[in-house]
């Protein structure tokens, strides 16, 4: 089914989806933002990146059954607000000191650390009120519109990509069993990427069976795109990455260093069998998301 999907041609369409819906919800963020802080969110969040959260939560959406376009785009946008903040904070030189994000860069290089540090927390209440907006849009429940809420922010804290965020810089230097690291990376980037499962589905009332099937395949392929994520870290240059590769130089549990790359790679592909498994059990017909899974590894930046 994969082998003649135009996944090329799909990411290009959505992204042009996804990026109209950023521009709305930054229109409506930059009425209340200082100005030196309203530049470095459109700089964080309008950077070019692959889009893959949002995306994953429209066509989940879709699989379900759901139709409403444009309002799906700005629920899946509050995917990418959270992300963006996770990354602008992330290159911070008290975290990961990167100059560059994207092959640009990076946010604070460009408006400092403190409009960078105030526009990043902007958009953690901004991507949640996106969301419970947009769901509302979307005709949405109250108690569902709540449960979409809840499954961006589970995702974005302690328990997820925050939680993720700190064991890792806990464990620089450090040296990581493959359980700690699947641990590590379930939170850190999985969550997040489950999330989109999960609120797509949940706005387009699917079963629970349904919902927890695609869930699953967020989980899989979370890991397999950090496993991917760490074999072209260890691989690729900056030029082809659009950042500089740093988890050997900040001396960081990888993949690649727990396992080698031959290893690593075959466990990247164990998660992408996992995430088609949980797409056929959840009985929908969903070429994109069969597509999406093998993409995350394949993927060359």
């Amino acid at each position: 089914m994969t082998a003649s999907f135009d996944l090329k041609g799909f990411l290009a369409r959505e992204a042009l989806g996804v990026q109209a819906a950023l521009e709305r919800a930054l229109e409506a963020l930059e009425e209340t933002l200082d100005g030196d802080v309203a530049g470095a969110t459109r700089h964080g969040v309008l950077s070019e990146g692959k889009r893959l959260r949002p995306i994953l939560c429209v066509a989940a959406y879709r699989a379900c059954g759901g139709e409403k376009e444009e309002a799906v785009y700005d629920l899946a946008a509050s995917l990418e607000l959270i992300h963006a903040y996770s990354l602008m904070h992330d290159d911070l030189p008290c975290m990961d000191d990167a100059d560059l994000r994207r092959g640009r860069p990076t946010t604070h290089r460009v408006h400092g650390e403190d409009a960078t540090l105030r526009a990043g927390a902007a958009l953690i209440p901004a991507a949640a009120l996106q969301a419970w907006r947009a769901a509302d849009r979307l005709g949405c429940a109250s108690s569902t519109r709540r449960s979409v809420v809840a499954a961006l922010l589970a995702a974005s804290g302690a328990g997820g990509m925050v939680g993720g965020q700190w064991v890792d810089l806990e464990a620089e230097g450090k040296g990581l069993g493959p359980a700690e690291l699947d641990d590590l990376h379930r939170r850190k980037t999985g969550a997040l990427l489950a999330a989109a499962l999960d609120m797509g589905t949940l706005a387009a009332g699917a079963p629970r069976p349904t919902r927890e099937a695609l869930i699953r395949y967020g989980r899989a392929i979370g890991l397999a795109f950090q496993i991917a994520d760490d074999i072209l870290d260890a691989t690729a240059t900056a030029a082809t990455l659009g950042k500089n590769p740093s988890d050997n130089d900040l001396n960081k549990s990888t993949y690649v260093a727990l396992h080698g790359l031959d290893e690593a790679r075959r466990l990247a592909e164990e998660q992408v069998t996992e995430a088609l498994g949980a797409v056929a059990e959840a009985g929908v017909d969903a070429p994109e998301l069969e597509a999406l899974a093998r993409y995350v590894v394949e993927r060359t930046h």
